[in-house]
This record gives structure tokens, sequence and C-alpha cells, in this order.
């Protein structure tokens, strides 16, 4: 499998995938993965996740913004991982870009809601699997 072709089926797999795996580092150095819906990316360059100010992964993040997110199609035997960075985001306009009705079962209090965080992951490099064949590839 070619680079470009690795590309286009890493996109697929973005767009299909309802739920994603984000990974960050604990602040005694070991990995940590958490499960968290697809809720907006900008190709793979940038992907939006919601979370709780007060959550674990959020402390993580302030030790350390150094993350990786993992797409999985069991069934076609798909996988990318891609790494980068995660900022944490407070301000309105980015609680806003995530906002539904749903989001009002998690924060109480609105886009307002002081343990409503935005986290930001910005891609470097992916990884794409299937079939055996493992393609790496810089993000720009």
């Amino acid at each position: 499998m070619d680079r470009q072709e690795a590309i286009t089926e890493s996109l697929k797999l973005v767009e299909r995938s309802a739920v994603c795996m984000v990974g960050t580092i604990t602040e005694d150095g070991f990995p940590n993965i958490k499960s968290i819906f697809n809720l907006k990316h900008d190709g793979f360059k940038r992907f939006w996740f919601s979370t709780n100010t007060s959550s674990r992964r959020v402390k993580q993040l302030q030790n350390d913004k150094r993350g990786c997110v993992y797409f999985l199609d069991e069934i076609l035997g798909q996988g990318l991982m891609l790494v980068g960075t995660i900022e944490i985001l407070q301000d309105i306009e980015s609680k806003k870009l995530l906002w539904t009705e749903k989001s009002e079962k998690y924060y109480s209090f609105g886009t307002e809601d002081p343990d409503y965080a935005v986290l930001c992951f910005t891609a470097a490099q992916g990884n794409y699997y299937h079939e055996l064949s493992n393609v790496d590839f810089e993000i720009k």
C-alpha cells in the first residue's frame, strides 16, 4: 500500500468512527487511554473533544501535552494512530463549537460551565495499519 492510499483510507476511517481512543501520559510517566466521542475534526490534522475540566485527562495534559488518538475498524481490520499534542481550551468560542443539546447532560451550566473544557488535538504523524501493512506519514 502506498502513502496516498493509506492517507485516503485513514480519512475514511476517521469519518465513519463515532468513537476513538485518546492516549495521554500520567503524572508518573505511564500511558493512559480513554474512549471518547469523535465530535469534530478537520481532516486528520485537528480534532476537538469535550471533557470535564476536573477530569483526570485535563490534569495529565497540564503536565504533558503529548498524546495520541487511535481509530479502529475491527471488522475491516483497519487502524489509524495519530500522534501529536493536545491543548486544553476553555474559551467560550471553543465550547460553543462542540455544544449540542446532549451536552447539557454533562455540563448543566451550559457553555459557561466551569467544568466544561474542550481538548484540541493537533496531529504531527500518522500510522495506518491494514492487512499486515503499516504506513507512516507526516501530517502538515
